[in-house]
């Protein structure tokens, strides 16, 4: 089995070797089987262990084992403590969703902060179809049957196209130890239920079904692509982005064989729900609305107009950023770095002369009031009319950020222009770069 496991490694992610690589690892048969192929293909691995603090003593002994693990393999491990049931009830979501969102916020900190290339999971076949079914039984659109995907983004599932079966013969060959979570025999949890309810029953049926689902969903991501392809084409002729503010042109739209796809696969990343109400914009009166938790979706009267939904909530709030801060992701994403590199034009990054500012800096929206020193120009000018002579509509204006020192003072309207008073010159040693990452 080692050998077939690690052809599909060498074969389809090749590119590991190279890399610095963080492994999510519960303790449970999937996780430390992955862990030991890493291990024996000699990739630079460390570990990652959350204890969601769920089943009292249980979750303590697997924490002991899976540090005992690392130990034995002379792995680097990470560990976590999360108080999930409290964390599930502020945000009201489920125990199940509230431990997953909780772990990887923690899996990417720590490949941002410890510089991982890749986050490696012990997803495999089963658990594919699994999630194909509860997809099934909630509804979906295509990409909600085209699976989990071996890699997206920094995510990496090296076992994905192997069932449990596989995995447990390979740790039965090699006699490796591994934590049983005994919830997981629970049909308390509709993918348990799944799993030992449904999948049997269909596996009596097709004892081949792992293989027969596998070519399955080749075919629909086959087609998922095709979609994707043919979109992506329409869109060029009908979408068009204009500092922040989406436009489509709905002439264009009402031209196509299926409008309501169109705007299902142009719009399911914005978080809408009422997909009719959607589609109905298309013939509703100038100044119809609807709203999804994160954008507005505006029907003027040749266009919708997307644009993300600014929370009233951060408009009254100051971000502080300290002096020895080297990055911050929220509100919005901003990286600090002294250079000694040739100063570079862009409205992405600014150069400052650190000597001049006052910290902590802070991060806000505008207000009325607000002036700066642009650059290139003489005297001041009110942010409020460089807005107007820039033609910014209410929707942009409510987009923007100001990076302002201690004392109030303006450094940058992020994105758009500096103020001259902190420019970084050609006689400052180390310049401060500031980046706005999106």
């Amino acid at each position: 089995m080692f050998q077939k496991f690690s052809n599909h490694i060498d074969n389809h992610f090749p590119f590991l070797k190279d890399k610095k690589l963080l492994i999510a690892i519960s303790g449970g048969l999937d996780s430390v089987v992955l862990t030991h192929l890493c291990n024996q293909l000699k990739l630079s691995v460390s570990l990652a262990h959350c204890n969601f603090k769920l089943r009292n003593k249980e979750s303590d002994l697997d924490e002991k084992f899976v540090i005992k693990f690392a130990q034995i393999l002379d792995n680097h491990i990470f560990t976590i403590h999360f108080d999930t049931e409290i964390y599930a009830q502020k945000h009201k979501t489920s125990i199940q969703i509230a431990a997953r969102k909780l772990r990887y916020q923690w899996f990417q900190e720590l490949a941002t902060t410890q510089q991982f290339d890749y986050i490696l999971t012990a997803h495999h076949a089963d658990d594919n179809l699994e999630t194909f079914l509860i997809n099934l039984t909630r509804g979906s659109g295509l990409e909600g049957f085209t699976g989990i995907p071996e890699k997206n983004g920094n995510i990496i599932r090296p076992l994905l196209p192997f069932s449990r079966a596989e995995i447990l013969e390979y740790a039965k060959e090699i006699h490796l130890e591994w934590r049983e979570d005994f919830s997981n025999a629970s049909t308390k949890y509709i993918r348990n239920k799944i799993r030992h309810q449904i999948v049997p029953i269909l596996i009596e049926i097709n004892p081949s079904l792992l293989d027969s689902f596998s070519k399955t969903l080749t075919n629909l991501q086959e087609s998922q692509q095709l979609i994707e392809d043919t979109v992506q084409e329409y869109s060029k002729e009908i979408i068009s982005n204009e500092k922040g503010v989406v436009w489509f042109e709905i002439s264009k739209i009402n031209q196509l064989r299926n409008p309501k796809v169109f705007l299902y696969q142009t719009l399911k990343d914005f978080h809408f729900k009422e997909w009719d109400n959607v589609y109905e914009l298309l013939s509703a009166q100038s100044g119809k609305q609807v709203f999804s938790n994160s954008h507005v979706l505006l029907k003027d009267r040749k266009h919708l107009i997307l644009t993300a939904i600014q929370s009233s909530k951060l408009d009254k709030f100051l971000f502080k950023i300290e002096e020895n801060q080297e990055e911050i992701l929220f509100p919005i994403h901003l990286y600090f770095e002294q250079v000694d590199s040739e100063i570079i034009k862009n409205n992405q990054s600014i150069y400052t002369d650190k000597t001049l500012l006052k910290f902590p800096l802070i991060l806000r929206k505008w207000e009325n009031g607000d002036y700066f020193y642009p650059t290139e120009m003489q005297g001041k000018k009110k942010v409020s009319k460089y807005f107007k002579d820039e033609k910014f509509s209410l929707f942009e204006k409510e987009n923007i950020w100001l990076l302002c020192t201690a004392e109030n003072e303006v450094i940058w309207i992020i994105n758009l222009r500096q103020d001259r008073r902190f420019l970084a010159s050609k006689a400052t040693n180390s310049p401060l770069k500031i980046t706005y990452k999106t």
